[in-house]
């Protein structure tokens, strides 16, 4: 039987807890050791099952993993394979960032059509637009995109739309091109900067990252380099959620106050009480939440990867909230198994209405994709009696022991297989 999460509801959380590495960091800093013959060293990578995902596909192309502990060294002296196979992308779609990076230095990729979460279409049409322009002859063989080049050379790069992979990608793409890349419209998340940072670390030549216009001045040859990734932002988000749903009183630390602005600030206006600090934020969670509307945007706005568990807050409000996803269009299947938890919820189209009720009352309930397995786990927390929550694999793609930490924090919460 697939693990599952026992929760005994209704404890205030209370205590420190910290952040681990950001997964959406992790995996394109991890398929950036493609760019270079020489080690990448990452001192905090988190073990995910995402980034286990991302290290068996980069072995599959020729690399060396070393790990001791969080401390984790990636070498790919030689790139001896360029097939990413549909076995592992099929599981994740940020296979996919090791495009780029392929035909970058190989001069050729063959990567399976991606996976991932069942919360929408995602195509990489914008990738493949961006690889184009750069000079790679792309074709879609047999399920898979293959990417052919002998050198790839500078361009503009317009996106139609904000894709943070995509930026990602191309950027990794054009640090090996010959010639500038100007990329614009491109994603301003903290997890593109924190990228860019890797790649100048390794020689790249790219400012504008964090904005909408990058530049990228290519070079002959990367080199290897010792990063640390940023704290994830979600998983910050999420446990300072954690903290507010359960009336507890919880320091969240090792974060960038700065990557939380738009949570932060919803959860002000929730009537949640916020402490600030340089690298940590303190929430007191309100008798009731005050409910509020939301809309989803790329960063900084109101991060798509928060909404579920956004909405599980706003489902014990005092009234009613609006909830509007602009990201993804199938992104509330975590509403109908909150209904199962006594949560009033009507969904249409892209807008969920949420009436708020005094409390959750325990189910057995299903994740069906990352973020709305842990949506499911905080209501799990402010539930009257037990909650069972099924198919936990979906958390442990981008959580940390996630259990552990909540534990941690006083949480009665159990993993069952």
């Amino acid at each position: 039987m697939p693990a599952r999460l026992e929760i005994e509801g209704g404890i205030p959380l209370k205590g420190t807890v910290k952040v681990s590495a950001a997964k959406n960091a992790a995996l394109p800093a991890l398929a950036a050791a493609l760019l270079t013959a020489e080690p990448l060293v990452f001192p905090n990578l988190p073990d995910l099952q995402d980034v286990r995902t991302m290290i068996r596909l980069l072995q599959t192309l020729g690399a060396t993993i070393d790990r001791d502990g969080a401390r984790v060294t990636v070498r790919v002296a030689r790139v001896m394979k360029d097939e990413a196979a549909y076995e592992l992308v099929s599981t994740m779609r940020a296979s996919v960032l090791v495009l780029g990076p392929l035909v970058a230095r190989h001069g050729s990729a063959r990567v399976a059509l991606p996976g991932g979460c069942a919360i929408g279409v995602r195509p990489i049409d914008q990738h493949l637009k961006g690889l184009a322009r750069l000079g790679a002859e792309i074709a879609i063989e047999n399920g898979y995109v293959v990417a052919r080049a002998s050198r790839l050379r500078g361009a503009s790069i317009a996106p139609d739309m904000v894709t943070v992979t995509g930026t990602e990608n191309l950027m990794m793409a054009a640090a090996l091109a010959q010639g500038t890349t100007i990329i614009e419209n491109a994603a301003r998340e903290p997890e593109v900067s924190d990228l860019a940072a890797l790649l100048n670390a390794m020689g790249a030549r790219i400012s504008g990252a964090g904005t909408a216009r990058i530049e990228i001045e290519g070079v002959p040859t990367l080199g290897g380099a010792t990063h640390r990734i940023v704290p994830d932002r979600i998983e910050a988000g999420t446990l300072i959620v954690a903290g507010a749903i359960t009336r507890g009183d919880v320091t969240v630390s090792d974060l960038v106050p700065e990557h939380l602005e738009a949570v932060l600030a919803k959860l002000d206006e929730c009537g949640v009480a916020i402490e600030v600090g340089p690298t940590w934020v303190r929430v007191r969670g309100p008798e009731r939440p005050r409910p509020a509307d939301v809309v989803t945007s790329p960063f900084p706005g109101f991060a798509t990867d928060m909404q579920a568990q956004l909405m599980t807050l706003l489902a014990l409000a005092d009234g009613s909230s609006r909830v509007t996803e602009t990201i993804f269009e199938n992104r509330f299947m975590h509403a109908a198994e909150l209904v199962r938890l006594g949560a009033r919820i009507e969904t249409e189209g892209s807008t969920a209405i949420i009436r708020g009720v005094p409390y959750y009352q325990g189910a057995q309930v299903m994740a069906s994709d990352l973020r709305a397995s842990a949506a499911l786990v905080l209501a799990g927390l402010a539930a009257r009696g037990r909650t069972e929550v099924a198919r936990v694999y979906h958390l442990d793609r981008g959580y940390e022991r996630m259990e552990t930490k909540l534990a941690g924090l006083g949480a009665r919460i159990d993993r069952r297989t």
